[in-house]
């Protein structure tokens, strides 16, 4: 059973490095600004799927 042990500790350390590797890059397109982008592209699209564009 010690192996699995670790190997419960093991994805807990890969789930906690993409968390913060997501956290950070979130962070990062919020200072660069992506967010109106993003914004912008998501109200284009549903505009024209919805047809009032």
């Amino acid at each position: 059973m010690h192996w699995s042990k670790t190997l419960n500790q093991k994805k807990q350390v890969v789930h906690a490095l993409v968390s913060l590797a997501a956290a950070c890059m979130m962070v990062w397109g919020i200072y660069r600004g992506e967010v109106a982008v993003v914004l912008g592209k998501a109200v284009n699209v549903c505009l024209e799927c919805i047809g009032l564009g």
